[in-house]
Order: C-alpha cells, then structure tokens, then sequence
C-alpha cells in the first residue's frame, strides 16, 4: 500500500500514502484502502498508548468518505478521541495535497495482556 509513517507518538500519528496502486477501477482512491491507513493510524497509536505487555485489537472501525482523489499522496493524521485502560479510540482525518478532507474515521481497539 505504501504507507509511510512521519510521526508517532500516542497524542499524534500521521502517515502517507500514494494513490497509485491503491485506485478503484474508474482511477480514484479506493475507500477500502483509506479504511486501512486509518485502521494502520489508529491501531498503532493504541498500541503506543497501550505499552510494553500488552497489546490493542481493533473492534471497531467506521469511515465517512467525502470526497474523492485521484492522483498524488494523502495524509492521514490521527489524534486520540478517548485513552482508557481497556479502550481506546481514535479519529482519523484523510486529506489530499490541498489539505481537502477526503475522510474522516474512528477506530476503536481493546487493550489486553499479550
């Protein structure tokens, strides 16, 4: 998919990633491969909150997809919605290179014992 992690940290984690090679058959951005940035965004920002001994699986993940892209890179950034013992949740904003959002998603992962 190409994703490429710029920063990582449990307050804030953005990612890129091309839009070649992950179109629809009409050329645009596939939502399925937004969704999985998001998931990749907010699944690793709750392993980061989460710490050593334990890990985070996803449980839930939702995407409202806006508006559509056909070529260059996205950037997703997520910040966290909510940083609990057993759960944590996290919106995650897509944009293009103008910085229009093209999707906005939650995930939320359990937090267990390795």
């Amino acid at each position: 998919m190409g994703i490429t992690f710029t920063t990582l940290s449990i307050r804030r984690i953005v990612a890129t990633m091309p839009v070649e090679g992950n179109r629809t058959p009409h050329g645009r951005l596939h939502g399925g491969a937004s969704v999985a940035l998001a998931e990749s965004l907010g699944t690793i920002g709750c392993h980061l909150h989460a710490g050593l001994g334990k890990t985070a699986v996803g449980v839930d993940v939702n995407a409202t997809h806006h508006r559509a892209a056909s070529s260059g890179f996205v950037t997703g950034i997520a910040i966290p919605l909510h940083l609990g013992r057993n759960l944590a949740s996290y919106e995650v904003v897509i944009v293009d290179e103008q910085e229009r959002k093209l999707c906005t998603s939650r995930i939320t992962c359990m937090i267990r014992d390795v």
